[in-house]
């Protein structure tokens, strides 16, 4: 097993890439304008409605009889009536959080390979797990479809690794940028990284099973 850091081709294609930013700007600036809306919605109606009246607010008119008073100031005069709340703005923060979520989960994913290290870097953190020693998983399995047309083989889309001394772990997907599956040197690197060091008891037995099914996996990448 070699020392040297190697960087897994996990992740979008550049392709992928640019649609989900565009897609993701798109969703924080619809939801920055439902935030700052009402913040400009009443100069905006001013404007809208044209001149104003020769009282600009209630307080300089609270003298004259409400009869008197413009249509717009009468409405304002009951002091239990109040206008529309600038916390509802607030409804549009969620479309700013996952816009930006999207855009940093897109450019920031990536994850590295160092001996039997795997550092995952997700929208917001970098986690490290050992695969010598952690607990090995499949993620979402997909059927290949074998060429009689019936289910072949199951296929792991990615690989769970749980820290055993604590609840954290990573998930290293084995697509690659724009490729159904990464490529077979870093299938093997990942393989070889699972079982460097670990024993042959049935304890492990899910972990070689993932490493000798990405080992399969490199001998005959999958065409989905």
């Amino acid at each position: 097993m070699t020392n040297q850091e190697l960087r897994l081709s996990v992740g979008a294609s550049p392709g992928q890439r640019v649609v989900a930013v565009v897609f993701g700007v798109l969703l924080t600036a619809v939801g920055a304008a439902f935030v700052a809306l009402p913040l400009v919605a009443d100069g905006l109606l001013r404007r809208l409605t044209g001149p104003g009246d020769a009282f600009a607010s209630y307080e300089e008119a609270r003298d004259l009889p409400p009869g008197l008073l413009p249509p717009g100031l009468r409405d304002s005069a009951d002091p239990n009536q109040s206008g529309p709340s600038p916390f509802v703005g607030l409804c549009g923060l969620p479309f700013v959080l996952l816009g930006l979520y999207l855009v940093l989960r897109v450019l920031r994913t990536a994850a590295w390979l160092d001996g039997s290290r795997a550092r995952v870097r997700g929208a917001l953190r970098t986690r490290t797990v050992d695969l010598a020693t952690a607990r090995i998983e499949s993620g979402a399995v997909s059927y290949r479809e074998a060429d009689d047309g019936r289910a072949g083989e199951p296929q792991a889309r990615a690989i769970l690794a749980t820290d055993p001394g604590s609840a954290r772990g990573v998930s290293i997907p084995l697509r690659g940028m724009g490729l159904p599956v990464l490529p077979p040197s870093e299938l093997r690197a990942l393989a070889e990284a699972i079982t460097t060091g670990r024993p042959g008891d049935e304890r492990a037995g899910d972990a070689h099973a993932v490493a000798d099914h990405l080992r399969r996996l490199a001998e005959r990448p999958s065409t989905d």
